[in-house]
């Protein structure tokens, strides 16, 4: 009865809009005085504290600065001036060019709100002038942003590894081939949207504006290059990576393209530092709740219930992805993470579902949840960054949600697809 109590306190807590650090911490701290009243009470601090003081979890900040600098500088605008000279001529070439730089951006930042900020105000305009309808435009943009939860370096894939103990590099494998699966997908949807609205391409570039481009942008794609080649030759970690990303975008953005100064680096650090304080708090508050769910022993009920009912691994991902989706529909990404995979990651590794695999399925359905109505972050980003109501977002994500579904169920069914590069990597 109280374990009913409990939860359902921390469904009217949502309900009524309290901070997701609320939400997961005071039913947390009740469980311990109903519970556990003779546990010390200075278990909670050790838990919350102990929780984020992880090495691991140190590539975060790194990599939340490092987005920062580059959507504030013209990293960004490189990325999409070379993409759109490559490929923005051909027919849905400006559609293409939106999922292209989308991916570009994606693996040099890892956050989807960042690279719908940096990319929407660049891209939306040619979308629009192309003859694509604003609601296509604007569905796409918040679209495709979400596979920079996928391409490595990847902020999500940082902190399911940290919560299940699987190698990030193994991730950010897994997350390369299905960010590409899913870009692919899109750029099929926009191939389909351009027959039937007759968008025009852009106007060829010359050989030699090719190449123009593709020099002014060296120092952008040099990102991705230098963070995955020192990871996977094994020249740093992860967390390495994330302080070598940082260097190497004050390097560009201050010394090479000149686009910031030490004046605006401290203001993007203060911004970089809040986002990062957010994070951190829900991650403490996401420990010690799961600590608790670790007590009451849930892991091991879940199993023998699937036990007895003979439940095998397709159903168990099928009833997993009913549930994230739902999540995501109200939940933020990381506090999704924080409640739901300690739980059920050993459920599916006892169904012999692989790390890795079941790691991109949860990302995938993190993706999802990103553009899912009614409280998907990338559709408020893309209202208030392109100056359009979120009705109107939301007229435009729904053909991309169904390519999303698609994409999932073969996510799901087909491991390979998420398995196959780490193990040919590492």
């Amino acid at each position: 009865m109280i374990v009913v109590a409990l939860c359902a306190l921390a469904f009217l807590m949502l309900f009524f809009g309290f901070e997701m650090l609320l939400t997961m911490g005071l039913p947390a701290v009740l469980a311990k005085l109903a519970f556990y009243p003779h546990m010390p009470d200075l278990v909670i601090a050790q838990k919350i504290m102990g929780g984020v003081n992880v090495s691991t979890l140190l590539a975060i900040p790194f990599f939340v600065f490092a987005a920062d600098l580059m959507a504030h500088g013209v990293i960004a605008e490189k990325l999409t001036d070379m993409v759109r000279r490559l490929m923005g001529h051909y027919p849905g070439g400006v559609g293409h060019t939106t999922v292209g730089s989308c991916m570009m951006f994606g693996a040099v930042c890892g956050s989807a709100p960042a690279t719908v900020a940096a990319l929407g105000r660049l891209l939306f305009p040619e979308l629009t002038r192309a003859g694509y309808s604003e609601k296509f435009a604007l569905g796409l943009i918040a679209a495709s942003a979400e596979v920079a939860l996928l391409i490595p370096p990847s902020i999500t894939l940082i902190i399911y590894g940290w919560l299940t103990g699987t190698s990030i590099a193994a991730l950010f494998a897994g997350g390369l081939a299905v960010g590409i699966v899913l870009g692919i997908a899109y750029m099929v949807l926009v191939q389909v949207e351009t027959w039937r609205c007759g968008a025009r391409p852009a106007a060829r570039p010359t050989w030699g504006e090719r190449l123009q481009s593709l020099g002014r942008g060296f120092w952008a794609i040099g990102m991705p290059a230098v963070i995955l080649g020192g990871i996977y030759s094994g020249g740093f970690t992860a967390t390495e990576a994330a302080a070598v990303a940082v260097v190497y975008a004050l390097v560009v953005e201050l010394w090479i393209y000149r686009a910031l100064d030490w004046k605006q680096v401290f203001r993007i650090a203060e911004e970089s530092a809040v986002t990062t304080v957010i994070i951190f708090v829900l991650l403490a508050m996401g420990s010690l709740l799961s600590y608790f769910i670790t007590l009451s022993d849930l892991q091991n009920v879940l199993v023998s219930f699937i036990g007895e009912h003979k439940m095998n691994w397709v159903m168990f991902l099928l009833v997993i992805n009913a549930i994230f989706f739902v999540a995501g529909m109200f939940i933020d990404p990381n506090s999704i993470l924080l409640v739901l995979v300690p739980t059920l990651f050993p459920v599916a590794t006892s169904l012999g579902i692989d790390p890795v695999h079941f790691g991109l399925v949860v990302c995938l359905n993190i993706c999802i949840g990103m553009i899912t109505p009614p409280f998907g972050l990338d559709l408020f980003v893309a209202s208030g960054t392109l100056k359009r109501s979120v009705e109107t977002v939301i007229a435009g994500i729904w053909p991309f949600i169904a390519v999303n579904v698609v994409v999932l169920a073969i996510i799901s069914y087909v491991p390979a697809i998420s398995t196959a590069l780490p193990k040919l990597l590492l």
